[in-house]
């Protein structure tokens, strides 16, 4: 009998920035909030599936309109859930990372600018795509 095989492509359209912070998650967003004009607010934790059928939630704030959509996810999972799991593996020195989508590349990268001369971020990068092996963590 045939074997078929389904392969799946997504389109990856957004940016992605990684951010050190020692601020807990709403104050980095209050923060970026009042630095950035934007209305960061608190939703549901994203779940991530690892091996052995283990899942971990990350802590998560969401912005957005209709032409740009952020989303401030914590890298480490809940404080109670314990291990060493990452939304980011590749990246585990950011505690938070910025997902970016909106038509205009300008846009993130006038983000990034601005994020870094925030005083309570120690570090703002954009993170490649391309290099990154678990970029499905963030098909949501």
């Amino acid at each position: 009998m045939k074997k078929n095989k389904l392969v799946v492509e997504y389109d990856f359209d957004f940016v992605l920035m990684g951010i050190t912070s020692s601020f807990k998650g709403y104050k980095l967003a209050w923060e970026l909030n009042k630095n950035l004009s934007l209305h960061l607010v608190k939703t549901d934790d994203v779940i991530a599936g690892f091996k052995g059928n283990i899942e971990r939630s990350f802590s998560c704030h969401i912005y957005q309109t209709n032409t740009r959509f952020i989303r401030l996810i914590r890298n480490k999972p809940q404080e109670s859930e314990g291990g060493k799991f990452y939304l980011a593996p590749e990246f585990p020195h950011f505690d938070y990372l910025l997902v970016v989508q909106d038509s205009e590349q300008s846009f993130a990268e006038n983000i990034l600018e601005a994020v870094r001369k925030i005083p309570s971020v120690e570090l703002a990068a954009f993170i490649p795509l391309d290099t990154l092996k678990t970029k499905e963590n963030f098909i949501f």
